[in-house]
């Protein structure tokens, strides 16, 4: 999943990967919804946390969870 970006990704790729605004992608991670790591004032988003949100979304909703593949 997601061959195409690097190990880590910026606020930018994190809002593309879920097809999300740039601003919707800052909630998630102010919220801590997506873990990151912030170094000064950048924040870098390893692609695996990205995952990891997703496995999450998947499993914990029930609606998203009984859709068929």
């Amino acid at each position: 999943m997601f061959e195409n970006y690097k190990d880590i990704v910026t606020v930018d790729e994190v809002a593309e990967m879920l097809n999300i605004g740039k601003s919707s992608a800052y909630t998630l991670i102010r919220t801590n919804q997506v873990n990151h790591w912030r170094i000064g004032n950048t924040i870098k988003i390893p692609k695996k946390f990205v995952i990891e949100y997703i496995d999450r979304m998947c499993y914990d909703n029930p609606v998203v969870a009984s859709l068929p593949s």
